[in-house]
């Protein structure tokens, strides 16, 4: 029992470090759920679970030899939350923040975007844990993502939080998606190497 307990903690802390920046990115999508409908709140849960759990499955596959992913261009995914930014300020409308995404495929792909550094954590986290320690994890993993949400959900029903993102949704809205995938970017290398491979 106290190993299981030690292997959740560990698990708790794992999730915790990995993904504190999700929250920000979980409270722009329940702000734009309660203003623009879109996306959904059923769309948003989902897609959180998707997105977290399609970079839990990568890692587990990395971590069995099965699949070799380069660390310094998985940043390359952080193009995905700039392109949804620049979308949405220009397709925006004055009398309404846009809705950076729109469904349970946006959603799950910003959360992967945002989570792909994370895979070089889970990794090598992963190939020390036994079946039992695994399964602990993901159980972890799971109760925390709708931790995550309901967090995301208070946040983004905050007075104040949506009182802001009414006044300066327009562009506070797709800048913090832009600002998301800028700091991918520049925390995961693919810059330098690609300025290497350019020389």
């Amino acid at each position: 029992m106290l190993d299981l307990l030690g292997t959740a903690t560990v698990a708790a802390v794992v999730f915790a470090a990995t993904n504190i920046d999700d929250i920000v990115v979980l409270t722009v999508f329940f702000v734009a759920a309660r203003t623009t409908g879109r996306p959904r709140v059923g769309q948003i849960v989902t897609g959180q679970y998707l997105g977290i759990g399609a970079l839990v499955l990568v890692s587990a596959v990395v971590a069995a030899g099965l699949l070799v992913v380069p660390d310094e261009w998985t940043g390359l995914l952080g193009l995905l939350p700039i392109a949804l930014g620049l979308r949405a300020l220009w397709r925006r409308d004055d009398d309404e923040p846009p809705p950076v995404v729109a469904g349970v495929v946006g959603v799950a792909a910003v959360t992967v975007a945002n989570g792909a550094d994370n895979v070089a954590v889970y990794v090598p986290v992963l190939r020390t844990l036994g079946v039992a320690d695994a399964a602990v994890f993901g159980v972890v993993f799971a109760a925390l993502v709708a931790v995550w949400c309901v967090a995301g959900a208070w946040l983004g029903g905050h007075p104040r939080v949506t009182r802001l993102v009414e006044r300066t949704g327009h562009w506070l809205v797709p800048a913090i998606f832009i600002g998301v995938g800028v700091v991918i970017l520049a925390s995961s290398g693919v810059v330098g190497h690609l300025l290497d491979l350019a020389r």
